[in-house]
């Protein structure tokens, strides 16, 4: 999350004149001339309570003013599930995750999806590899690379002290939890820029930067900013190749944030999973492709030689033992349970029709950009249901950046931001489209392009001059 301030008393809070217009007199419970007649403080406890339907209204309104989630096209985040699932999470949404023995059931729930995602991400012994839920791919990234450092450390324990540096290789195009990992956790980030064309790692540059203190390696299976796989098996195939060089036995960590949940069910034949032998450990987003609103990720490791037992602590279970893994202590079992229930309703054939739809409106809705004349595509759709792409060097009267305003105008939320190193100078739009995001609307999205682009190529020069406040993109 964000940090913020704390507020200033005289510059933030409004006046109370301005509290009493903001206060609708219809919002008392019955009389309306009866009611209270100025709306509570913003930024300090009210003095005294409000009646639940005034205290809904208050929020409610302030709200709307929040973009419609359906239509933001900038995030893989979940933004539609059925009802069914909504009412499920509802009835636990005050059920604590960590109270094993409270809960088992939804202890139950978390177990059998851990299994499934072993069986679907090809674990040699679905039985024996180790997983569990996290809040999000962000957690599960740091608990990845929390046990690939405590296993080098455990390796290396009779040649180096306590405080020696290890490393982690990556691709700049790397979500930003990486970058955390490695700042928290003392950890080098020594990451592969992008060259010319290519816009995520290197195999081959990647075993280069490996040496005796690499904790491991990391392999983005869908790159948020483009869209496209990182080709894993390459990747292993370079890591194998260092190994018969220099003896380095380098472990692989897949971050599937979106793709381990759309390559199983689309692209079957691709292998980047734990049918590589080197790949330790993969983590997804249940609440990307896995269908789940926000709240829920999941990390396997291939067996438990790749978790060290050190890093696990134990709770009591129905009397028993039970171990867990995590930063995060309290938290709700509403997403794990709608995880489960999102793997029951649709199963392997149900998941596979819903990411295709998902691919097909991507694919389409690429095409009719391109057709438009003004853009060129940097990617298609055709791997995650993502596309990037940037003007034509025919166009020199706007960029992106106005494109995103523009949208934005409409209703639209499609990020613009420049390329890592070293392609900062290529600046971009990108489109994710979700379950959710229909033909219709792909169609409505390129009406509502067709319709400024007169205006857009009419101007003397771009308008957007500051690159750094004009982007949207968060991963």
């Amino acid at each position: 999350m964000p940090l913020h301030r704390g507020a200033h008393p005289e510059h933030d809070e409004p006046s109370d004149e301005r509290r009493r217009l903001a206060l609708n007199p219809f919002f008392g419970e019955a009389d309306p001339t009866a009611a209270m007649n100025t709306a509570p403080p913003r930024h300090r406890l009210p003095d005294g309570p409000l009646p639940p339907m005034t205290a809904y209204r208050l929020v409610h309104d302030e709200l709307m003013l929040d973009g419609n989630s359906r239509l933001n096209l900038a995030t893989f985040v979940t933004t539609w599930m059925e009802p069914q699932a909504g009412v499920l999470m509802g009835e636990c949404r005050d059920k604590n995750m960590i109270d094993k023995d409270e809960y088992p059931r939804t202890a139950e729930l978390e177990k059998r999806c851990v299994a499934m995602l072993a069986d679907l991400w090809n674990a040699p012994d679905p039985a024996a590899a180790v997983g569990c839920s996290t809040t999000g791919s962000s957690e599960a990234c740091m608990l990845a690379g929390l046990a690939l450092k405590r296993r080098w450390a455990r390796r290396n324990a009779d040649r180096y002290p306590a405080t020696a540096r290890p490393n982690l290789v990556m691709g700049v195009n790397v979500q930003v939890c990486w970058e955390k990992f490695c700042n928290f956790w003392e950890v080098e980030a020594r990451q592969v820029p992008m060259e010319g064309g290519r816009f995520h790692i290197d195999p081959q540059a990647a075993a280069e930067l490996c040496d005796e203190n690499t904790i491991g390696v990391v392999g983005i299976l869908g790159s948020t900013f483009d869209g496209s796989y990182e080709p894993i098996a390459d990747l292993c195939a370079a890591l194998d190749a260092l190994q018969e060089r220099t003896g380095l036995d380098i472990p692989v960590h897949v971050d599937g944030a979106s793709g381990a949940m759309v390559a199983p069910f689309l692209d079957p034949d691709l292998v980047w999973d734990f049918r590589l032998p080197r790949v330790a450990s993969i983590n997804t987003s249940g609440h990307k492709y896995g269908l789940v609103y926000p709240g829920v990720g999941w990390a396997l490791w291939r067996t438990p030689d790749e978790l060290p037992e050190e890093l696990v602590f134990r709770v009591n279970y129905l009397g028993g033992d039970m171990p867990t893994f995590a930063l995060n202590f309290s938290r709700p079992g509403a997403q794990v349970v709608a995880q489960y229930y999102t793997f029951l309703r649709l199963g392997h054939d149900g998941y596979r029709a819903v990411q295709q739809a998902s691919r097909d409106v991507a694919r389409g809705l690429a095409r009719a950009v391109e057709d438009l004349g003004d853009f060129r595509l940097l990617t298609r759709g055709d791997e995650l249901p993502v596309f990037a792409f940037t003007t034509t060097p025919e166009v020199h009267t706007y960029d992106v950046f106005d494109v995103s305003r523009r949208l934005r105008e409409r209703g639209w939320l499609v990020p613009a931001y420049t390329f890592p190193a070293n392609r900062q100078d290529l600046s971009v739009l990108r489109v994710v489209c979700r379950n959710g995001f229909s033909s219709d609307l792909a169609e409505l999205l390129i009406e509502d392009l067709k319709l400024f682009l007169p205006e857009l190529r009419a101007q003397k020069h771009p308008v957007s001059h500051d690159r750094k406040a004009a982007t949207a993109f968060h991963h």
